[in-house]
């Protein structure tokens, strides 16, 4: 059981821009950006869990990467860059957790490893999530980074709480803003994932799914027993 929701959470995440859902205020500037290949080299994704800033931020890893880019600058999904990057095993994208990795070392690691070429990838990427939890010397090590980006390299913060950030490191990023899912939109992609799965979901159990996961779609997909 505890298998099945952990695939159907998995099986439904978007990898590409058009996929995510509700935020269309995002995806589609940043796609914009990329077609027009005008893309900034630190971005800051605020919002609240489980509303797509890390799957974004993935989005975003494969764009920068991705070998046969499709129209609208939308990954490919079958490169080696793309399925690398979809699967974990990208030495050239690193996603991180700033609660656990929140002191000095870790970033000046990072800052190290910055200055490198990629090994396979053409470009290098940096997922700080909840970059909030970072201490002030960590910040202070990052920003001399996000300063002065060596061209082959792009950061993506994510964070639930950007009022935490210092303002050095906020004037430094091209920032977005995720917002919850409205109910109306999450019930019209729940419906839709039932339906691909041949599974028969009354109603009112659709309603209780989008009321009790807040906005969240990932959350409300692991709701789904």
């Amino acid at each position: 059981r505890v298998m099945s929701y952990l695939v159907l959470a998995r099986k439904y995440r978007p990898a590409t821009f058009s996929e995510v859902v509700g935020q269309e205020h995002v995806t589609r500037t940043l796609a914009n950006a990329f077609a027009a290949n005008r893309v900034h080299h630190a971005f800051l994704f605020c919002g609240p869990r489980g509303c797509g800033k890390t799957t974004v931020a993935r989005i975003v890893g494969k764009a920068l990467n991705c070998e046969q880019p499709r129209e609208g600058a939308e990954p490919c999904g079958t490169c080696s860059a793309c399925t690398s990057i979809g699967n974990g095993s990208a030495i050239d994208y690193q996603e991180m957790d700033g609660a656990s990795n929140r002191g000095i070392d870790a970033i000046r690691e990072l800052t190290e490893a910055v200055r490198y070429q990629p090994a396979v990838l053409k470009k290098k990427v940096y997922v700080i999530d909840e970059v909030h939890m970072l201490t002030t010397e960590a910040f202070n090590a990052l920003l001399k980074t996000l300063e002065e980006p060596p061209p082959h390299v792009t950061f993506v913060l994510a964070t639930t709480e950007p009022h935490k950030l210092p303002n050095t490191i906020l004037s430094r990023c091209q920032r977005y803003d995720f917002k919850l899912v409205p109910a109306s939109r999450l019930a019209v992609h729940l419906n839709s994932v039932f339906e691909r799965e041949h599974l028969a979901v009354e109603p009112g159990a659709v309603s209780l799914l989008v009321r009790e996961s807040g906005g969240s779609v990932r959350d409300a997909l692991l709701l789904v027993l």
